[in-house]
């Protein structure tokens, strides 16, 4: 679990989020955090900034259902965090997650300035009070700033060990992927059981207005090994896709009556025999799924000299990965200093276009185009971008289409009216790619080393 880190933003940068015009945008931004700010909005806001840059989302904190703080007398100082925890591809909406804990001053001190120890002790951890956090959870439109406060799982705001940590969001329309306003949206978590043989989900769906509980989902697994995903859920093809990083990818339908799950291996090279947890949860920094032209990829980023990036793009039949990259980064990866903190992570898979990979790298973002081999933009990594170990990245790749500021959030009992035919579907149905120019582009590998003196 990352920290929950608040970075302070100046109260011009506050007014300007606010009163910035959605007419003048990119076409999508790559969002770190979503810090709660003082402002008497009754709206979100979206600080964007042009990509390899950072946006950040701006949730006035009058709206946030905060516990009550501690004795002004002590020590103690209230802490609340706050992430866009997954994104729904297409649909433009937002999952936004808040962690609101209790710390000493000093801890709190350290979080916020980013001199939190990269590996802290349990020492330092002392008085950070992560085994009882409330979480509060919401589904934004990141343009119009519309919020919807999602009800508590099972009546409570303490799930940390409920297994909600995967969770995916899906947007549905009935005017097809990525074509119109959703018209309803599902939020859903997947775990295994603890018996194994079986999986569970919990969703929520915006046409009840309330979570549920599926048990005894098959398990579509072709060994007795156990998956683990820790990381959030990728919405593709009007399915969820939760992702051990040594292993697969399971899929599902979250808004299906009784969802059917799918299974894929990921690329023979990067399967693993079982590993330590701790080495799952690390492998986030340096492997990633993602969304890019209207397919599914993986991305992997080798540890060691010469740093070799590898991207994968799922097969039409959803059965296996074509290559479609292999870069090795060259001296980009020679940053000052040296050391595991500084080998390349990866940021985010650019949705726009597959051949363009955001990385991490020292103290900077970088935009790096594989077909070109060389770095297309750079800028600096926020100081509070959080430990190298952490089990995701904050930053998220959120796609802004053009009617997103006329779209209002589903609410109950409006749904799409193309649901039912979603059950008849297959995998292999509703797997497709963005368009007929994009499809010749998986015979073409860009491999090759790429030079660059970074920023």
């Amino acid at each position: 679990m990352r920290l929950p880190l608040r970075r302070a933003l100046s109260p011009a940068a506050v007014r300007r989020a606010f009163s910035t015009a959605a007419a003048s945008r990119p076409q999508w931004a790559m969002i770190r955090q979503a810090p709660p700010v003082r402002s008497p909005s009754p709206h979100a806001s979206l600080l964007l900034a042009e990509p390899p840059r950072d946006s950040y989302l701006l949730v006035p904190d009058h709206l946030i259902d905060r516990r009550p703080g501690p004795d002004p007398s002590s020590d103690i100082r209230g802490i609340l965090g706050g992430t866009v925890h997954a994104t729904s591809g297409d649909g433009g909406l937002l999952l936004v997650v808040y962690m609101d804990s209790h710390a000493p001053a000093p801890i709190i001190s350290k979080i916020v300035t980013g001199a939190f120890p990269a590996r802290p002790r349990v020492s330092d951890l002392a008085g950070l009070d992560l085994s009882d956090p409330d979480f509060i959870r919401f589904v934004c439109n990141p343009i119009t700033g519309e919020l919807f406060r999602l009800p508590d799982i099972d009546g409570t705001k303490k799930t940390m060990f409920r297994g909600c940590d995967n969770a995916g969001l899906l947007t549905r329309s009935a005017a097809g992927a990525g074509h119109g306003s959703p018209d309803s949206y599902a939020v859903a978590v997947l775990g295994e059981d603890r018996n194994g043989g079986t999986f569970n989900m919990r969703r929520f769906l915006s046409r009840t207005g309330k979570w549920e509980k599926l048990v005894g989902l098959p398990s579509p697994l072709p060994l007795p090994r156990r998956m683990d995903m820790y990381t959030e859920a990728v919405a593709f093809a009007g399915r969820l896709w939760w992702a051990d990083l040594t292993w697969g990818v399971v899929s599902a339908d979250p808004f299906s009556d009784w969802p059917e799950l799918h299974f894929v291996e990921l690329p023979r090279n990067s399967v693993w025999p079982v590993p330590s947890t701790d080495l799952v949860q690390e492998q986030a920094m340096h492997r990633r799924l993602g969304i890019s032209e209207g397919r599914l990829g993986y991305v992997e980023v080798s540890q060691e000299d010469p740093f070799v990036v590898s991207s994968f793009a799922l097969d039409d039949d959803g059965s296996g990965w074509t290559l479609e990259h292999e870069v090795a980064l060259g001296r980009i990866c020679q940053v000052k200093g040296g050391g595991p903190r500084d080998t390349a992570r990866i940021a985010v898979i650019d949705p726009l276009n597959a051949s363009v990979m955001y990385l991490i790298v020292g103290k900077h973002v970088l935009g790096v185009d594989m077909d070109m081999g060389k770095v297309m933009g750079c800028s600096l990594a926020d100081e509070t971008e959080g430990p190298p170990y952490a089990i995701t990245s904050v930053l998220k790749p959120c796609v802004l289409p053009p009617w997103l500021s006329s779209s209002k959030i589903p609410a109950a009992r409006t749904f799409s009216r193309d649901n039912g035919d979603a059950k008849s579907k297959t995998l292999s149905d509703i797997l497709v790619r963005a368009d007929s120019d994009k499809r010749g582009k998986g015979d073409r590998k860009g491999k090759g080393k790429m030079e660059g003196e970074g920023c």
